[in-house]
C-alpha cells in the first residue's frame, strides 16, 4: 500500500507504506499536500532538533515574503489563538512562554499531582468494571485528562463537558487538507473556547484561585491572548494524546494476546509497555515543520519556503533503531521513541501524560484481569491525530 492519509485503510495500517518509503524513498516529495515525506528515525530526530526548520516562519517573515498564500480572513479567530500558544511560534517568543508555563510541569509538581491522579482512574475504574464494561474511551480514556487539565486550568465542573468537544474541533485543522466543513468547525471551537477563556481569566483576576489561570493571569507579561493560546495548548496536548495512547494501546494489546498476559502476569512492567505502547501504534503519526534555510536530507536538497513532514510512526518501526520493530514487546528496554518529539518543542507535558497512563492501565489491569474485546474497533478519519472512535469491551 502506498502512502495515503485519506485511505481508511491506510490510517487504520500504514506501517507497510512506511517500511516501504524507509526502504525505497526516505526523503520523498508528496504531491498532494506540497510536503517532503521524512520516513527514517535518524533523519526525523535531526530534523526536531535542527533550528533551520520551525513550526512557524512568521517571526521572520511574512507569507507572501516567505512565498506563502495567506490563510483565509474566515480562519483568523483559529490562527489568533493557535499562534499565540507556545507550540506554533519560535524563539525568542516561544523561550518566554515554555519558561512561564514549565514552572506548572516540573518534576516536583507533576509528581505530586499522582495522587490526585490516582484517585480520579479509581472512580472512573470503578464506575466502568460496576457495570461490566462499556467504551474504554468514552468512560475511561477521554474523562481522566480532561478532569486533569480542567482541575489544573480551574474550570468549574459545570463546564467540562464543553472541553472535549472544542478541542476535537479545533485540532480538526491539523489534519492534511482540512475540508472547508473541518475548517469552519474549527475556527468556531477557537473562537468559543476563546471567549470562555477570557472571561474565566478576568473572574480569576478579581478572585484568584489555586489554579494555573489564576496564576497566569497574574503575570503582568503575559497578554490576554497568550494566556488564552496557553490554556488551548495544555487542552489539546494535554489530552489527545493520552486518549489515543490509550484506546490505541488496548487494541494493540488485544491483537497481542501473549504480550497482554505477560503484563498482567506482571504488572511491573506498566511503564516500560506505556512506553512500547506509544512506539508500536503512535497517536500522533506527522509532525510538520516549515524549511526556513536550504538544508540537505538523506542527500536530497530541500529548499527554503516548503514543508517537512515528520513521520512518527515511520519512525517508531525503523529496524535501524528498533530490534524487531513490527513485534509489540511490553518489556522493551531501548526504546528511544519519538512519540513525544524532540528539541525545543518536546512536550512539556510528557511526565504528566505518562502518571496519567501508568495509573489507567494499571488500575484497569489489575480490576479488570478478564476484560476483553466485545467488538472489532473502528479509526477515525483523521490520520495525523490518529484514534480509534471506541473500544468496546466487557469486564468479565
Amino acid at each position: 500500500m502506498r502512502f495515503d492519509p485519506w485511505n481508511p485503510d491506510f490510517v487504520a495500517s500504514p506501517y507497510a507504506a512506511y517500511e516501504e518509503l524507509r526502504r525505497d524513498a526516505p526523503v520523498s516529495f508528496f504531491e498532494p499536500t506540497g510536503q517532503w515525506l521524512i520516513a527514517r528515525h535518524a533523519d526525523v530526530n535531526a530534523l526536531l532538533r535542527d533550528r533551520r526548520l520551525g513550526r512557524s516562519y512568521l517571526h521572520l517573515a511574512t507569507h507572501e515574503e516567505f512565498g506563502r498564500e495567506p490563510e483565509p480572513e474566515f480562519q483568523e479567530p483559529f490562527w489568533r489563538v493557535v499562534r499565540a500558544g507556545m507550540l506554533d511560534v519560535e524563539p525568542p517568543v516561544h523561550t518566554r512562554l515554555r519558561r512561564l508555563v514549565s514552572k506548572a510541569f516540573t518534576p516536583r509538581m507533576v509528581e505530586s499531582m499522582r495522587p490526585r491522579v490516582r484517585a480520579i482512574v479509581d472512580g472512573l475504574v470503578d464506575d466502568f468494571v460496576e457495570k461490566g464494561g462499556g467504551d474504554l474511551i468514552a468512560e475511561v480514556a477521554e474523562p481522566l485528562p480532561v478532569t486533569v487539565i480542567a482541575e489544573m486550568l480551574g474550570v468549574p465542573e459545570g463546564d467540562r463537558h464543553l472541553l472535549r468537544p472544542w478541542s476535537a474541533d479545533i485540532c480538526g485543522m491539523y489534519e492534511l487538507n482540512p475540508s472547508p466543513e473541518a475548517q469552519h468547525t474549527a475556527v468556531k471551537a477557537a473562537a468559543e473556547f476563546s471567549d470562555y477563556l477570557k472571561d474565566l481569566a478576568r473572574v480569576r483576576t478579581a478572585d484568584p484561585g489555586d489554579d494555573l489561570v489564576s496564576a497566569l493571569a497574574q503575570i503582568e507579561e503575559l497578554t490576554e491572548d497568550e494566556l488564552v493560546g496557553t490554556c488551548v495548548l495544555l487542552l489539546n496536548a494535554g489530552h489527545e494524546a493520552t486518549v489515543n495512547v490509550t484506546g490505541n494501546g488496548w487494541w494493540s494489546l488485544f491483537r497481542n494476546p501473549a504480550e497482554l498476559a505477560r503484563l498482567r502476569d506482571d504488572l511491573s512492567l506498566v511503564p516500560t509497555a506505556i512506553e512500547e505502547l506509544m512506539r508500536y501504534d503512535t497517536p500522533l503519526q506527522m509532525f510538520e515543520r516549515w524549511v526556513l534555510e536550504d538544508i540537505e536530507v538523506g542527500g536530497v536538497a530541500i529548499p527554503k519556503g516548503v514543508e517537512v513532514a515528520l513521520l512518527f510512526g515511520s519512525a517508531n518501526r525503523d529496524p535501524e533503531v528498533f530490534a524487531d520493530p513490527d513485534r509489540l514487546d511490553v518489556g522493551r528496554v531501548d526504546n528511544p521513541h519519538i512519540s513525544f518529539g524532540a528539541g525545543i518543542h518536546f512536550c512539556l507535558g510528557a511526565p504528566l501524560a505518562r502518571i496519567e497512563l501508568v495509573e489507567s492501565f494499571g488500575a484497569l489491569l489489575k480490576r479488570a484481569p478478564k476484560m476483553e474485546l466485545t467488538s472489532k474497533p473502528v479509526w477515525n478519519p483523521g490520520y495525523i491525530i490518529r484514534g480509534l472512535r471506541s473500544v468496546d469491551v466487557s469486564c468479565g
